[in-house]
């Protein structure tokens, strides 16, 4: 009763800005601007890990934003999903913006959040990457784009605390981690997928997280015989992009190359200048300072 209450509570009446500690306010002014107020960016963490969809954040993971996400986070302000869930739709659209993929017109936008550990989940709560999503799901239908929240992705298996792991550790803590849930796959082929987080500093969560979902649709793809009979999904790309690996795409060597390594060739025509390839991308609220260097001439 008492946390239920403190919940309550903190929607109607929040005690101090989540960012800079004002009282009386969810999130006051300045720090709303610290969150949202600037284009989001595309963003890439280095390392870069394997498989990384392109990654767009609404704001750099310091100060009043830091301050932000952790209180709703971890002290449970869940009146900040709000602002949070307004910043994430701003990089869902910078996403969806820089993936062209064909046949897009009509199709529902699937944000996918990246789930927390099912022990996290229990202590705090709730899982902070979902309730964003929710909320940014929300923002995006007012401003007429046809978003839902799709929560696929589930983990089968339990994993470290990733506080305290470097790059490869977190790679390896999370390698397999994830799955697509049951009855998800012809759901995640209906739709333009974007997996959404709160925060990325590595990247790991959502390397894994595009492993899960390409792996399931393409798994159970009737080309090859196994699994349901879901379509692929023309949203997904399947493998890191041939232009970040320095290879020629042309067509008949690819499809030769996705014939020996198991995976679908690229779609012939897809792609662009900067590695952006049709298909899968990911949106967060916010990134290390670092992985915002990709910008800088």
């Amino acid at each position: 009763m008492r946390d239920w209450w403190q919940n309550l509570t903190d929607l109607v009446l929040p005690a101090e800005c989540g960012g800079c500690g004002r009282p009386r306010t969810v999130l006051c002014a300045r720090c709303r601007t610290e969150l949202s107020g600037a284009a989001p960016c595309r963003v890439r963490p280095v390392p870069e890990p394997a498989g990384l969809p392109a990654v767009h954040a609404a704001a750099r993971y310091a100060d009043e934003v830091r301050a932000t996400l952790l209180a709703h986070k971890e002290r449970g302000a869940l009146a900040l999903s709000g602002p949070l869930g307004e910043a994430l739709a701003g990089a869902v659209r910078a996403g969806l913006g820089a993936v062209r993929a064909p046949c897009a017109g009509g199709r529902p936008v699937l944000l996918v959040p990246v789930p927390s550990a099912r022990r996290a989940v229990r202590a705090r709560g709730h899982d902070p990457a979902r309730r964003i999503a929710y909320a940014a799901a929300g923002e995006l239908r007012r401003a007429g784009v046809p978003a839902r929240v799709l929560p696929a992705l589930r983990q089968r298996r339990d994993v470290a605390d990733q506080s305290g792991l470097d790059s490869r550790q977190r790679l390896a803590n999370l390698a397999g981690a994830l799955t697509v849930a049951p009855g998800c796959g012809r759901l995640l082929s209906a739709g333009r997928v974007v997996l959404v987080d709160d925060l990325m500093t590595t990247g790991a969560s959502l390397a894994e997280a595009a492993r899960a979902v390409r792996a399931r649709s393409w798994a159970g793809s009737p080309d090859r015989g196994v699994g349901s009979s879901i379509s692929m999904p023309a949203s997904v790309y399947w493998g890191e992009t041939w232009e970040r690996r320095g290879e020629q795409r042309n067509g008949p060597a690819q499809q030769r190359a996705g014939r020996r390594s198991g995976r679908p060739p690229v779609t012939a025509g897809a792609g662009s200048a900067d590695g952006i390839i049709d298909g899968l991308c990911a949106a967060v609220v916010a990134a290390s300072p670092d992985a915002f260097e990709i910008n800088r001439n």
